[in-house]
């Protein structure tokens, strides 16, 4: 069964809230099963910097639903919790952002899907997660370990559980 790498993040609310409960939902273990969770971390916004520190997180999941099934469940559960992404500022302030970073080994090109997430090695705010729950896990021929190590990691802090 493939496994894939989420990133979730919010600024909105009350986000680590918001995490528990959609990853929940997400993770209904009839078509996506929780392997692994990483501790949330505070980190600067990125992209449009004007808005609070967001609350970042990673889940690694087992699945039997091809990427874009995936990739559909993460937006419906985005839904849920009140994101509306045609209506929102582009990297703007969110409730809730689910997005998937790595499908297996699948190498996919296509206009709303690019596996692996194409600035996944821009962003620290998905390496240092991602980095404590699949440290050895090599993405693009890097191991997650190296590219968090290099990444910037400045005014990211690991939350209390």
């Amino acid at each position: 069964m493939p496994e894939a790498l989420i990133a979730l993040g919010g600024n909105v609310g009350d986000v680590r809230t918001t995490f528990r409960k959609a990853i929940e939902i997400f993770c209904d273990g009839e078509e996506v099963w929780l392997r692994k969770r990483s501790s949330d971390y505070r980190t600067p916004p990125w992209g449009v910097t004007d808005q609070p520190p967001f609350i970042n997180a990673a889940i690694e999941v087992a699945t039997g639903l091809p990427p874009r099934p995936l990739l559909e469940r993460a937006q419906a559960v985005e839904r849920i919790f009140g994101r509306h992404r045609e209506n929102e500022q582009h990297w703007g302030p969110r409730t809730l952002d689910i997005d998937l970073i790595a499908y297996g080994d699948l190498i996919l090109n296509e206009p709303d899907l690019v596996l692996p997430h194409p600035r996944l090695f821009e962003r620290a705010f998905v390496l240092v997660p991602l980095a404590e729950i699949a440290p050895n896990r090599q993405i693009g021929g890097t191991r997650i370990a190296d590219a968090a190590q290099r990444a910037e990691k400045a005014g990211i802090e690991r939350l209390p559980n």
